[in-house]
């Protein structure tokens, strides 16, 4: 099989990602490999999609860091026609891009359309992950998983907001990952809610919601698969982050910390949830952040944590998705285009 990721930029990748995690494990198998950055795409003039690519060899590698060690200053770069590959993933974090390259998330999720179209597997479908890129996309979630939320730019709206919610909530960019810009506000803190205000709504809207006691301990990422949480041999991809420290955010990015726990019944149904949109929309691989029986941030873009979850458990999840990669290359095979790339993504 030769499998595709589309990536920030190779010279940013970590070895903690659980993009290297999959790659690796890809490269164990055999598969032939090609990482794509965002800028780095083409439209040929005969109409192919094209992109300048590194492309890892295939072999085995000790770990983590000594594959993207390869990648990184081994693995040449060649012209590639992206449609010679079975499977492209779409790996990137558009919130990474804000600053020094806003057109790059979009313009790289045009290519990624026009390859669908032309019948490589594109993951997560590209056409839905245009309508995903900020976290409006979580709105569209049963409103029984998720806590109040306001967006908005204006400082009245928020400060109402929080004195609906007893004075306290969680202020974020309404475009962020790993936890960037994220404030809870109390009473104690409440005069400095303006300076918050400014900080976050300096490239954009606020996302204000109300704050969840249990969100103390952290929350649960359970990585779903086909719009379900993923699971091997009865134990789910799943583990708490938290944070001892006086830092509230328990992104592992964040210096949070990971410890393995399986969902709870209530995690387990608001997932159940959520696995009608996530389906509808194409979302094959995605990261949920559950807080008790209620959701706090879906990610689509590029959900991890996988590799840490390997790390603490021994199941080979990564593994498992390689294996379900190729069973939806079968598919396409015989199919012969009848299935479109949105019914492909969660078959």
């Amino acid at each position: 099989m030769k499998l595709a990721f589309v990536v920030n930029q190779v010279e940013t990748e970590k070895d903690d990602y659980t993009t290297i995690r999959l790659a690796r494990k890809a490269a164990a198998r055999g598969y032939g490999l090609a990482f794509i950055s965002l800028g780095d795409f083409i439209y040929a003039s005969d109409g192919t999609i094209c992109a300048v690519a590194t492309l890892p060899q295939s072999g085995e590698y000790e770990d983590d860091p000594a594959f993207l060690d390869h990648l990184q200053n081994e693995a040449p770069r060649e012209r590639i026609a992206v449609e010679d590959y079975d499977v492209v993933m779409l790996r990137s974090d558009p919130a990474d891009e804000l600053a020094a390259r806003p057109w790059a998330p979009p313009s790289a999720l045009l290519f990624a359309q026009l390859a669908a179209k032309h019948g490589t597997i594109v993951l997560n479908d590209p056409g839905h992950l245009t309508h995903a890129q900020n976290k409006t996309y979580f709105q569209h979630f049963p409103e029984d998983v998720r806590p109040s939320t306001c967006i908005t730019r204006d400082a009245d709206e928020v400060e109402a907001f929080l004195d609906e919610h007893g004075g306290k909530g969680v202020i974020k960019p309404l475009q962020g990952s790993g936890g960037q810009g994220v404030f809870i506000v109390t009473e104690e803190n409440r005069q400095n809610l303006n300076q918050i205000i400014e900080s976050v709504t300096r490239d954009g809207y606020a996302i204000v919601q109300e704050y969840l006691p249990e969100a103390a301990d952290g929350d649960l990422r359970i990585i779903t698969l086909n719009g379900r949480p993923l699971q091997v041999d009865g134990t789910y991809a799943s583990l708490r982050r938290s944070n001892d420290s006086d830092d509230h955010r328990s992104n592992i990015s964040a210096g949070g910390q990971a410890d393995l726990e399986q969902p709870s019944e209530a995690a387990l149904r608001a997932a159940e949830l959520c696995a009608p949109k996530l389906i509808e929309d194409g979302m094959y691989l995605a990261g949920l952040d559950v807080v008790g029986d209620r959701l706090i941030e879906v990610n689509v873009d590029t959900p991890g944590a996988l590799n840490y979850i390997e790390d603490l458990c021994g199941v080979d999840f990564c593994g498992a998705i390689l294996d379900d990669l190729e069973r939806k290359v079968r598919l396409r095979q015989h199919y012969r285009g009848a299935l479109s790339n949105r019914q492909l993504a969660v078959l």
